[in-house]
């Protein structure tokens, strides 16, 4: 018998049968891991499988390729913070995609760090553009550790790593000041804190970040796939805009 003990992340819950449930939760041992909970829906455990809670989570399966049996103990709550608008869309989005893109039993330490730091910052952060710059990041980083990474350490045209301004939206690289110059128009600009110079940006550099990611998310990962996530990703968008308007 297959099993599996760790902290985990809830991402998404589907109901199945009468009273339980599927459960996508990332874990830093395992990965993405996918199990059923026998009365998941019940007025008890309906508030543990919150996408975003952390839980300490038992995985039980007779087989690799079965499905197991999950138990589930409530670790920290982020049930609350659903009752703020923009703090649920941002929730619901890194859970979201995080459990419609990551293949599932593979290893993703980093990912299961970063997406427990975005989470926090979520909880604690003064203000949405702390934690919005923090979900950019989780963005770029699933890209590249999916396959898609960006280069930002060097201009995809000259070679140099002085004076990068922009992206390529065709390369994924970084584009020089002087070697944009009259293309500008068709790139995206480059905000600093991507590349580690900044640590306090303002919310057009992050709307800037979350552009360049959701370009890339858009054509490499989910690629006609999964089109429902870009509408839950636009409702962040929108409120995170009205949120600064």
């Amino acid at each position: 018998m297959a099993s599996l003990t760790a902290d985990a992340v809830v991402c998404a819950v589907r109901a199945h049968g009468e009273h339980g449930a599927i459960l996508r939760a990332l874990t830093r041992e395992a990965g993405l891991i996918a199990g059923y909970v026998r009365g998941g829906r019940s007025r008890r455990l309906r508030p543990i499988l919150v996408p975003g809670n952390l839980v300490a989570l038992e995985l039980r399966a007779r087989t690799e390729d079965q499905l197991g049996g999950a138990t589930v103990e409530l670790q920290e709550s982020r049930a609350p913070l659903f009752a703020e608008p923009l703090a649920a869309a941002a929730i619901d989005w890194a859970t979201s995609l995080t459990a419609g893109t990551l293949p599932e039993n593979q290893l993703y330490p980093a990912l299961y760090d970063a997406l427990s730091a975005v989470l926090d910052a979520i909880g604690v952060a003064p203000s949405a553009r702390q934690w919005a710059a923090a979900l950019a990041r989780y963005e770029l980083l699933l890209l590249a550790e999916l396959g898609f990474g960006l280069n930002l350490e060097e201009c995809v045209v000259t070679g140099s790593s002085n004076d990068l301004a922009f992206v390529s939206p065709k390369s994924g690289g970084a584009v020089s000041i002087g070697a944009a110059y009259g293309y500008e128009e068709r790139l995206f600009r480059l905000p600093a804190f991507l590349r580690g110079e900044d640590s306090n940006p303002a919310m057009s550099d992050v709307l800037d970040a979350l552009a360049i990611t959701g370009h890339f998310l858009d054509r490499d990962v989910l690629d006609g796939r999964n089109r429902d996530l870009l509408t839950v990703r636009q409702r962040l968008l929108d409120r995170l805009g009205r949120a600064v308007a």
